[in-house]
């Protein structure tokens, strides 16, 4: 049997698809990722109602492309920390329910990285319109 550092297998039993197969699958379970968050988790359901204003809102800005390119990526990075924030609070109830002070603070941290995202939206979208 192959040693666990030689066996590129040996970190996870689901890992081994490779090359167009594994480009398939991620992209499936993207957009699994995608429909559990809109289903369970109703801050990323208010973000992308945010979103779906403010990314077509962002093309009719009297500003160049790198302003409409700045709208848009801060738009969509609330997106981003959200999901993440979503994964690691997911992932501590699955590890315990019980009240924990690592678990809160994993889970305090993920809404602040949250808040960033959010105070970096309003400062990008501030700078563009009114800088």
């Amino acid at each position: 049997m192959n040693a666990p550092e030689n066996n590129p297998h040996s970190e996870s039993p689901f890992k081994g698809k490779t090359g167009l197969v594994r480009i398939w699958n991620a992209f499936h379970y993207s957009l699994a990722g995608l429909r559990a968050a809109i289903r369970h988790e109703d801050a990323f359901r208010q973000e992308c109602i945010l979103a779906a204003l403010l990314i077509p809102a962002a093309l009719f800005v009297p500003t160049n492309g790198t302003g409409k390119a700045i709208l848009i990526g801060s738009t969509l990075l609330v997106l981003m920390v959200e999901l993440l924030n979503s994964a690691i609070e997911a992932t501590v109830d699955r590890v315990s329910l019980e009240r924990h002070l690592l678990a809160k603070r994993a889970k305090d941290i993920g809404s602040a990285a949250v808040l960033i995202a959010l105070l970096n939206l309003a400062l990008m979208w501030g700078l563009v319109l009114f800088g």
